[in-house]
């Protein structure tokens, strides 16, 4: 079972509440986050309430400030557990057109470099067969991050890019 440690301040200081499963809105529990303990389980993170706004997908550890969960600001108001990062294996399928038309490329590793690795850089829809996996806005797993989960995402705003545009991507695991 995961279990995720909010503190309102820095360095684990301040107030704090425990979580052990998706909870749609942290708005009543603390008004800020400054820190984060991940004791059990992969999770995600969300800016606002309901699953929406930025995300930030954390595996066990300490994270003492924003900075270490490359975060903008100290506004968490939802989380899930991540569910599908106990297998052995991991795929999924790019398309460089919506609906899965055109070059498409399957992918089973992290992959650092899209544009070193891809013949084409945009992914306009994908197909998550096994395990769950995080998008990255730039290369080498930087900037804004997309946790996609097993399921069909037929344009990228259904995982909440406002463009195609992907840098980089990794297997969700919780090592």
């Amino acid at each position: 079972m995961g279990k995720i440690i909010f503190f309102e301040d820095r360095n684990f200081q301040g107030q704090c509440y425990e979580c052990s499963s998706d909870c749609p809105d942290l708005s009543s529990f603390f008004s800020r986050c400054g820190s984060i303990r991940v004791e059990g389980g992969c999770w995600v993170l969300y800016e606002r309430p309901n699953y929406v706004g930025y995300q930030y997908i954390l595996s066990p550890g300490e994270y003492p400030d924003q900075q270490q969960w490359m975060s903008f600001n100290d506004n968490i108001k939802s989380c899930r557990s991540i569910k599908n990062v106990y297998g052995k294996s991991w795929k999924i399928k790019f398309y460089d057109e919506q609906d899965f038309e055109g070059q498409s490329a399957e992918w089973t590793e992290d992959c650092p470099s899209v544009s070193e690795a891809f013949k084409f850089s945009d992914f306009h829809s994908c197909v998550v067969t096994d395990g769950a996996w995080a998008l990255y806005e730039q290369p080498n797993f930087k900037g804004q991050q997309y946790f996609l989960d097993r399921g069909e995402y037929h344009n990228y705003t259904d995982w909440g890019a406002p463009s195609p545009g992907v840098g980089s991507f990794r297997r969700i695991t919780e090592f």
